[in-house]
């Protein structure tokens, strides 16, 4: 038979029930642990990267086990935002475009508040060598709701497509190089002997034009199926030629600079993307004011 050891007298060396002091005795027991976040709540799972506790609702599940939601928001601000092939960021809100299209609004609906703005911001050709801000405030008028709504809702269709793959800043110089663009040509192809060089111009068209001719260039960069928006600028642009009141010059100026600047953008090396971008905006930039003041001087 197997014989076993004696058992422990009460209060003795090998008392384990905490009731007689001995090696055994551990004293009161420990608090139970508690959200940092939530200190009424008690939880037993902790963040695998600061081994605190965590309640479910400061959970966040991860690769292995969870985290808090304190280390989940220092490693997204610690984390290299992810970049797309044109360089711009994966991610995020288009607030340029957003930006864009709440400034037209805003300026629409204040024209109803005072003719001024009209005035104001409307570019003709002989305005536009005294008041050359007119070449872009233009591009914020628009003559009637239809036209501002068509405007708006092209560029809400293809802004955050383009904003989200070239990035902000060249999105912005996209819109507005060819919103200026549109308004050279305008001026290129009006003349002060004739009733077009005192005929306003307004509608953010231009820039639009610029977006199609962008979306073209960028889907065919990325081996995308691009004869659908390809089929949109044929329809817009022969509207531009049939349709009394549109100015065709504008639209047409637009669509130039605007695939000519995306040319740029799609053609660059990924290590050379930020300098060639730069370089690209300033030279169409110059070329674009150069060509203004140009045509004033022989006109």
């Amino acid at each position: 038979m197997t014989s076993y050891p004696p058992a422990p007298r009460p209060g003795g060396a090998g008392d384990w029930d905490g009731d007689g002091g001995g090696p055994g005795h551990s004293g009161p027991p420990p608090p139970a642990p508690t959200c940092p976040r939530h200190p009424d709540r008690i939880s037993y799972v902790r963040c695998q990267r600061c081994n605190r506790p965590a309640c479910p609702e400061c959970q966040r599940q991860a690769a292995v086990g969870v985290q808090c939601v304190d280390c989940v928001r220092e490693a997204s601000k610690q984390a290299r935002p992810t970049r797309t092939v044109l360089g711009g960021r994966a991610s995020g809100r288009p607030i340029v475009t957003l930006t864009l299209i709440g400034i037209n609004v805003a300026i629409f609906l204040l024209g109803f508040v005072t003719r001024a703005v009209d005035q104001l911001l409307v570019f003709a050709p002989f305005l536009g060598e005294v008041q050359p801000y007119r070449a872009i405030t233009t591009g914020f008028l628009h003559a009637g709701i239809l036209h501002l709504l068509l405007n708006m809702y092209a560029l809400w269709l293809i802004g955050p497509f383009l904003e989200q793959l070239l990035g902000r800043w060249r999105f912005l110089s996209l819109y507005f190089l060819s919103l200026f663009g549109g308004t050279v040509a305008v001026v290129l192809f009006s003349s002060p002997t004739n009733v077009s060089w005192g005929s306003g111009v307004v509608g953010a068209s231009g820039a639009v034009f610029g977006l199609f001719g962008a979306v073209f260039l960028v889907l065919r960069r990325l081996g995308r199926d691009a004869q659908q928006i390809l089929v949109v600028i044929g329809i817009n642009v022969v509207f531009s030629f049939m349709v009394r009141g549109i100015s065709w010059q504008a639209h047409l100026g637009g669509l130039i600079v605007g695939a000519l600047l995306a040319f740029a953008f799609t053609r660059l090396p990924r290590e050379r993307q930020l300098v060639g971008g730069i370089a690209a905006v300033v030279l169409v930039a110059l070329v674009l004011i150069a060509a203004y003041v140009g045509l004033y001087a022989i006109k």
